[in-house]
């Protein structure tokens, strides 16, 4: 979409500034109404602030599963499938910054009619934060408390850190947050390059990595790590509130050019140079990979990082919930009572529901596919490929032009291609989780068992 086109959409909503006798700026937003000094500003994030919270959405737990991935695939067919998830969820991100700039009164997802039910990806997601969380609290401890203990506390962290009201005020915690695990897996990177083996190889004699550049498993191994890289790239459903509540909702695009280029390097990079190194001994989550000294490093970083996703993906599913609830009043906009009262709850239940699911499935490859089969494909590609069919079908009507018919078969492929994903790799999914809870000393609900220490 051109900027002219762009500023035509944006001068057509209702989408500006009105003044009051005092000449005072009101803001008035097509989806919180409007927005005064006497409440938060949730129209306060720049582009450089989307671009952090884009690339947080995206650059967390999913990248710590990407090295096991291509142990499963072998490593040129998960650089194919990483590569072709990237070009289909950045067409689908970027289907998001057109239908809201079309659509000002969309804020989530579910405003589009595409899904029934609310964010239950993200509350799922927000689990798997807390499960990371527990994971990094036990590698930094030595296991110094109780697993169960660890969830609790990074759901309570969570629920505090996510009660702040705006995304503009969170996105300095971005940067921080995306710098903590950026740089977490760049020593694990580099560690395990320069080490002998990776930590769970046989330490004696001599060993060569037996990375696979072609793998061979079955259908359901196959498909579970499809999922776990489409987990990594799931940050999709967060684009709409993100750019809900941008200044300058135009300069989207160039926001979400930036975030995907860089974190599909940063996946492959690696994806690649881990499972080079570890083969078959790649750890999940791949922090894990080279020893227990760079393990606790490695965390340390990390938990910034794992806190931030948790923070988003608690406060987003808040968010949606707490704007239907209070929409057309001025509570939404006003630090009343009522306005503290309905945010507090919202935020808290949707910690509480995490907490849950990360206690009932402790296994974390196996949460972050069932997430990413389940919720991500759902949230990621069905619902895009709908939009740009319910925006430009009724174009086809007047002249179906090559690109239109392109277009059209795409945006078929895309639904197809996600209802597939969806249903296979949810099967592969729990035939895995059930898998681990048949293992001698696998992980169980609610357990105080260490678990920074799978492989």
């Amino acid at each position: 979409m051109s900027e002219k086109k762009q500023d035509e959409i944006l001068a057509s909503e209702p989408y500006h500034i009105e003044y009051t006798e005092k000449g005072q700026g009101v803001d008035e937003d097509a989806v919180f109404g409007e927005i005064t000094e006497e409440g938060p500003n949730y129209r306060n994030v720049g582009w450089l602030g989307t671009t952090a919270l884009m690339m947080k959405t995206q650059i967390g737990l999913g990248v710590l599963s990407i090295p096991l991935a291509f142990d499963v695939l072998g490593m040129i067919p998960g650089v194919i499938v990483l590569c072709a998830i990237a070009a289909i969820t950045t067409w689908s991100d970027y289907i998001v910054g057109v239908f809201k700039l079309a659509h000002r009164e969309v804020y989530g997802i579910d405003d589009t009619g595409a899904l029934m039910f609310g964010y239950p990806d993200w509350i799922f997601v927000a689990g798997s934060g807390m499960l990371g969380i527990s994971i990094s609290l036990n590698a930094v401890s030595t296991h110094g408390a109780c697993t169960a203990i660890f969830v609790a506390v990074a759901a309570i962290a969570g629920f505090l850190l996510a009660s702040i009201q705006t995304l503009g005020r969170i996105s300095w915690i971005a940067w921080v947050g995306l710098f903590g695990i950026i740089t977490s897996i760049l020593i694990v990177t580099v560690a395990v390059g320069l080490q002998d083996r990776p930590s769970a190889a046989p330490q004696g004699g001599v060993w060569v990595s037996d990375y696979k550049l072609v793998g061979s498993p079955t259908f359901s191994q196959a498909i579970t790590a499809i999922s776990s890289i489409v987990f990594a790239y799931a940050g999709t459903p967060a684009f709409f509130s993100i750019v809900s509540e941008m200044r300058e909702p135009r300069h989207y695009t160039r926001s979400l050019v930036i975030c995907q280029s860089v974190v599909t390097v940063v996946y492959i990079t690696i994806g690649i140079v881990v499972y080079y190194y570890c083969g078959t001994y790649v750890s999940s989550p791949a922090l894990g990979s080279a020893g227990p000294t760079i393990k606790k490093i490695s965390y340390g970083f990390a938990l910034p990082g794992l806190l931030m996703t948790t923070l988003l993906v608690i406060h987003l599913p808040a968010k949606y919930i707490f704007i239907r609830i209070l929409q057309g009043s001025r509570h939404l906009t006003a630090n009343t009572m009522i306005h503290w009262v309905t945010w507090l709850s919202c935020t808290s239940g949707i910690a509480l529901i995490a907490y849950i699911i990360a206690s009932a499935i402790p296994v974390f490859n196996d949460l972050v596919s069932l997430v990413g089969a389940l919720l991500g494909t759902l949230m990621s590609f069905q619902p895009m490929g709908c939009m740009w069919l319910y925006d430009n079908w009724s174009k086809g009507k007047i002249s179906k032009s090559p690109k239109w018919i392109f277009m059209v078969c795409w945006s078929v492929f895309v639904i197809l291609s996600g209802t597939f994903l969806m249903i296979g790799g949810t099967y592969g999914s729990i035939v895995s989780i059930m898998d681990s809870y048949k293992k001698s000393g696998g992980s169980a609900a609610w357990s105080c068992a260490d678990n920074s220490n799978s492989v």
